[in-house]
């Protein structure tokens, strides 16, 4: 197929780091370069289904539209060349395997140790054939990789493993023609067939790594139940609008982010948040595109399309995360570089060496052939990419969403964590912490009942609190009548023809209904239930802290981590919030602009300083930490200041980020130091440094441990875990 290049770039669809100008394949894996999308009507396979999805992420760009349902079940060319990848390997091995065994069979080599003679005449050229089909179909993989790396000025594995099977083929045909020696078919034959085993298995494990990135990807139905008037249609998800209402049915999956307008169920969101019980949902009630419905069927009106969605979103960023490059992943490109020059050159030397000392040109091409398939730098160049595959998945399903790998590699390094107050370690919502009465005639519930009753006409935050706990008491509420506001004092109303007020301490005052005040917090916001003009009760109502900030606080003590608090909250209620979590200070009323300069300070007594934020007003701070962890869902989740973006306002997701970091790069560590170290000590042996003491590594056990090598890598990421 002919390409009009121009500013075209074509990239790995395993190995999105690798980028080229012109087509070709992969020098990691062998993969086909496929074109990035650079006009708006491509969709590159290098995605494969994400790069749809995120795409629908940016509404500024024009996108020819596809069907969801056609996105998930057409085999977008990605997702189809990988799965035929492994088709291929697999294939290519059997057919090479059923080969193997008639040349071994007519091998001298095997012959000799096994003490027998099943030597014909033409033997050797029935030998000679059955190596060439192995050469040319088994090898051709690798052979194509060699012209590819060649052509793009980017040496790798399939450059070694070509020059070796190359060095092997050739040398043993002219030993058929006439050469004096003894042949490498059997070495050529077993080489190849255990190349293409190795790269069957890891291309398998590349699969399996990236499958939790596509079952995102598959949380969106392909249609949705369009309701008008009356009659319900079924209309493709991606022509859903803002305004539309729709029908989901008990069991569905919700097809747009949207509001309740009707109906009670509880969905499954696990998908989404990581949180694995279902959640309760109600008229108001907001809901996540993907999320799956219970028993209960809903009429949502939806918020914005399909490509500004949250789970859109949520698909882009992971997208952007798994193709940026940290430094980890250089350093690694940059040892398999080198790898692959000490490889060549290393073969070369042990070539001339060996020669040299008196061996036989047969030896020194067999030790040259076992250095240069030893030292392939498969596995290194697997290190951090298959494990940055399995993190950045496993914390998309997780709630945790990784904008920027250098910022989460980094969170190791955290030494001060930085939190905002309200959503993060608050509820962010007014709560009922206490109430009582004070008057004989009402007791305590009745005082709430009554209180409730009078403010579920109203939406502000001390009201929505009252209301909610008089729920959680499963109290009845009286009727009322002639409801009013009193202007910046509370409310009132008439129950069982007496007049009730909801009023503030001010209002008491003002009054001259003097009362000796309960001792209270400043933390605290209390109002007054009064009835025919005598104070009958008390509502005490704060910010409640959320049950697992202590928790959180804890770990991340017990981790070495310091524990600030930033708000624009009074200096008591910071205090309280603080001491109560037992954290390292706390610094209050502060404005935006302020918080800033609070991390600048933190950061100029040389800490490495993590913030955390839920709103624009943060955005300064984010930006000028080391490492900004934005908190929260809905809008708040693209967040460009923040290289983290935490899907629930829950603080121990924060100290989950640091943790999962932390294992992340210990994985990362532990394959680069198994892959060089493997080389390490691989090279001399199968250079023949221990010779002497009867040591020796044949071309096709360096090719098995040159594959092992790779599945312990791919093994090794398989096993990160939350």
């Amino acid at each position: 197929m002919e390409h009009q290049h121009g500013n075209q770039q074509f990239a790995c669809p395993m190995h999105p780091e690798v980028v080229k100008d012109a087509p070709g394949k992969c020098p990691k894996c062998g993969m086909d370069l496929v074109p990035l999308s650079n006009s708006k009507e491509e969709h590159s396979s290098h995605q494969h289904h994400v790069q749809h999805e995120s795409e629908h992420a940016h509404p500024h760009m024009k996108v020819e539209k596809h069907s969801q349902h056609e996105h998930q079940h057409s085999g977008h060319s990605g997702h189809a060349h990988h799965a035929g990848m492994i088709d291929d390997y697999k294939r290519r091995f059997y057919i090479v395997l059923a080969l193997t065994l008639p040349i071994m069979a007519l091998s001298p080599m095997i012959q000799h140790w096994l003490g027998v003679d099943w030597m014909f005449t033409g033997s050797s050229y029935i030998l000679m054939l059955l190596s060439s089909i192995v050469y040319f179909y088994g090898g051709w993989p690798f052979l194509i990789g060699l012209k590819d790396e060649v052509k793009s000025k980017s040496l790798g594995m399939m450059t070694l493993v070509a020059v070796a099977i190359t060095v092997a083929y050739v040398y043993s045909v002219a030993i058929v023609l006439g050469l004096a020696g003894m042949d490498f078919f059997w070495e050529l034959a077993t080489l190849i067939l255990i190349m293409l085993l190795g790269h069957w298995i890891e291309m398998k494990s590349i699969m399996s790594a990236s499958r939790e990135l596509e079952l995102l990807v598959q949380l969106m139905p392909s249609e949705a139940h369009l309701i008008h008037g009356e009659h319900i249609t079924e209309v493709k998800t991606e022509d859903l609008k803002t305004g539309d209402v729709i029908l989901i049915k008990p069991g569905e999956k919700i097809a747009a982010d949207g509001i309740i307008t009707e109906g009670n169920s509880y969905l499954n969101e696990s998908m989404l948040t990581g949180e694995s019980k279902p959640v309760e949902k109600s008229k108001g009630d907001k809901l996540i595109a993907g999320s799956i419905n219970g028993n209960g069927s809903l009429r949502v009106e939806v918020s914005h399309g399909s490509k500004d969605s949250y789970l859109a979103q949520v698909i882009k960023l992971v997208q952007d995360a798994q193709q940026s490059q940290s430094k980890t992943q250089l350093l690694a490109d940059k040892a398999a570089g080198w790898l692959t020059i000490i490889a060549l050159v290393s073969g070369a030397l042990t070539f001339i060496v060996w020669l040299s000392l008196g061996k036989d040109l047969a030896f020194a091409m067999e030790r040259m052939v076992t250095v240069i398939v030893i030292c392939c730098p498969h596995a290194l160049g697997l290190a951090v990419p298959l494990v940055v595959a399995r993190s950045t998945a496993i914390s998309a399903q997780s709630g945790l969403l990784i904008k920027n790998r250098t910022a989460f590699e980094n969170s190791r390094k955290i030494t001060v964590l930085v939190f905002d107050k309200t959503g993060t370690l608050t509820l962010g919502k007014f709560s009922v912490v206490r109430f009582d009465s004070l008057s004989e005639s009402y007791n305590r519930d009745e005082v709430l009942a009554i209180a409730a009753a009078l403010e579920q006409n109203s939406e502000h935050p001390i009201a929505t609190g009252i209301v909610e706990k008089a729920k959680e008491l499963k109290l009845s509420l009286p009727a009322i009548t002639d409801f009013n506001a009193i202007t910046g004092k509370g409310i009132r109303a008439n129950w069982s023809g007496k007049q009730v007020r909801v009023v503030s301490p001010g209002y008491l005052k003002e009054h001259d209904m003097n009362i000796q005040p309960p001792a209270s917090s400043e933390a605290e916001t209390v109002v007054y239930v009064v009835i025919e003009n005598r104070v009958a009760g008390l509502i005490a109502l704060a910010d409640e802290i959320r049950k697992e900030s202590p928790d959180a606080i804890r770990i991340l003590r017990a981790n070495g981590i310091k524990t600030f608090l930033l708000t624009g909250d009074n200096k008591e209620v910071a205090r309280k919030v603080s001491e109560s979590l037992g954290m390292d200070g706390f610094m209050a009323e502060v404005l935006p602009h302020q918080k800033l300069k609070k991390i600048e300070e933190l950061q100029e007594k040389g800490e490495f300083v993590a913030m955390t934020g839920d709103g624009v007003n943060d955005a300064p701070a984010l930006a000028q930490a080391n490492i900004g962890i934005a908190v929260g869902s809905g809008s708040d989740i693209a967040a460009e200041t923040a290289g983290i973006v935490l899907v629930n306002s829950n603080p121990k997701d924060v100290v989950n980020l640091i943790l999962f970091g932390k294992a992340t790069y210990k994985k990362m560590i532990q394959n680069l130091i198994w892959a060089t170290g493997y080389n390490v000590i691989a090279l001399p042996l199968a250079a023949g440094v221990l010779y002497n003491f009867g040591v020796m590594l044949s071309p096709a056990m360096g090719a098995v441990l040159m594959s092992v090598s790779t599945v312990v890598v791919a093994i090794n990421a398989r096993l990160l875990k939350v």
